[in-house]
């Protein structure tokens, strides 16, 4: 394990050029203070677990120290921002302090948010909220216990420092961690504006460092845009179903990578809601719970659009259509698992339609259904479920005939709860609990938001002492507006 002074530094998105980022230093937050830390994420870095508690962590993720092989640069990009074009976006309150180079060969994105102004800032301050940060924080950790792709949360630091949204907040840091920043808008900036020298040479750098093992295919760019259409079915096929709202799918924050990307007003659903938005900015429920994938689709195809420089139209409209057989195999095999099913039948899509359609009318709890599901054999837990429901005569025709295609598995109701508790969470990070956790933390108390990530780490475990993070919400509770406020 290693000091935060040992750690190894190979910039290689700092190598491309002002081109593609510009040098800037992060301007430090006052009376910095330490939030809360992950280990889980220090451990990519290969960080002692005692160097969270060193005084320097603190100092050097709120912009009070840095690295000398450290290379600050605020990335340029683009991007599709409710469906119209944004043509020049970039780092307005991030910055990209360097790429760590771990002991198991892996390059990791080390960047800093709310570091304050850039050349992209727009007239802003650069800055984060404590709010925000501790959003961002919860999520990129709790999808990641999920087995969700996302961006990785090191730790959150809160200050003194004024900052002025919709009221007077604090100012707040967080530190991102990913193997790559580059977005979709990142390709779209040099499309767009015509530089297709440089956008050839920004392919070949995420190529290179990302999707080497499309090199060996005859055509390297198709295969690499053709598995970033796989990566982000499998990603969407997820967010669908565990129930994760992103709230503001522009291509600026759609990942390369097909990771999780870019928090903002996102949600878990609590009541099943299809129509769900999450977004109180998003008017016309562009970025609704059920438009996801659609959205997703859409977007590839912008990043598509801006690799024709490189890549034949025909070609690229061909790979397209690979992105909804993609995701309806990963969402009936997800599905299947949190039905407790091992064996794929031909019905099993219409089976979870029926099933979403009475949690629809009925306002289920779409976590604790499943769970739910999962804790007596199929006929006592449809029993007790049906309580819930208001079509009773839909429900008991559904569960009927669940039943029989449960018993078509053959194993014992050990080994099936065991098998859908694996798959089904019992914690999930409603947007009540977050909301009571950054209420704490914006008095000065920082034990409630660590006590949730704590809890929201290990989402599929029994822990017995944290029974009221598994709890309904309260009315309050599930009509909290979230904005893209930071």
């Amino acid at each position: 394990m290693k000091l935060l002074t040992d750690l190894t530094f190979d910039n290689r998105f700092a190598r491309l050029g002002d081109s593609f980022s510009t040098e800037v230093n992060p301007e430090p937050i006052s009376d910095p203070k330490l939030v809360v830390a992950s280990l889980g994420a220090a451990t990519l870095l290969d960080l002692d677990p005692k160097e969270l508690d060193n005084p320097l962590f603190t100092e050097i993720f709120a912009g009070h120290k840095l690295w000398s092989e450290a290379e600050p640069r605020a990335m340029v990009y683009s991007g599709h921002q409710f469906g119209g074009y944004t043509p020049r976006l970039g780092d307005g309150r991030g910055l990209l302090l360097g790429e760590v180079l771990n002991d198991s060969g892996e390059h990791w994105d080390l960047h800093l948010k709310g570091a304050g102004p850039t050349p992209y800032s727009r007239m802003a301050d650069g800055r984060a909220v404590l709010r925000s940060s501790i959003r961002e924080f919860l999520a990129s950790e709790h999808l990641h216990a999920l087995g969700i792709a996302t961006s990785r949360a090191l730790c959150v630091t809160s200050s003194s420092t004024p900052v002025w949204r919709e009221k007077r907040e604090n100012a707040a840091m967080l530190l991102r961690l990913a193997r790559s920043h580059v977005r979709f808008g990142s390709f779209e900036y040099f499309y767009y504006t015509k530089q297709h020298e440089l956008l050839k040479q920004l392919v070949d750098h995420v190529l290179d460092a990302h999707y080497s093992e499309c090199r060996s295919e005859p055509e390297p760019y198709l295969a690499m845009f053709k598995t970033i259409i796989e990566r982000n079915a499998e990603m969407i096929a997820h967010w669908q179903a565990y129930g994760f709202c992103h709230g503001v799918m522009n291509t600026d924050n759609m990942s390369i990578l097909g990771i999780t990307f870019d928090y903002g007003p996102y949600a878990f659903l609590d009541d099943f809601d299809a129509r769900h938005i999450c977004n109180h900015s998003d008017d016309t429920g562009r970025y609704s719970f059920s438009n996801q994938v659609p959205i997703a689709q859409w977007n590839l195809a912008a990043l598509g659009q801006a690799l024709t420089p490189l890549v034949s139209v025909d070609q690229l409209r061909e790979s397209l259509e690979l992105f909804l057989p993609l995701y309806e195999a990963h969402y009936l095999d997800l599905m299947r698992k949190r039905l407790g099913l091992l064996t794929a039948d031909e019905n099993d899509g219409d089976r979870i339609r029926t099933l979403l359609q009475l949690m629809q009318s009925s306002a289920i709890d779409y976590t604790r259904f499943f769970r739910e599901l999962g804790d007596s054999t199929a006929e006592a837990a449809c029993a007790r479920l049906r309580e819930d429901f208001t079509d009773l005569a839909g429900f008991d025709a559904w569960s009927a005939d669940y039943i029989a295609r449960s018993q078509l598995e053959g194993d014992s109701q050990e080994q099936r709860r065991t098998r859908m508790h694996a798959a089904n969470p019992k914690y999930i990070l409603r947007n009540y609990l977050a909301q009571e956790a950054i209420e704490a933390a914006e008095a000065g108390d920082y034990a409630p938001v660590r006590e949730l990530h704590e809890v929201l780490s290990k989402p599929f475990d029994e822990q017995p002492d944290k029974e009221r993070y598994a709890q309904r919400p309260p009315d309050w509770g599930k009509h909290l507006e979230i904005s893209c406020s930071s």
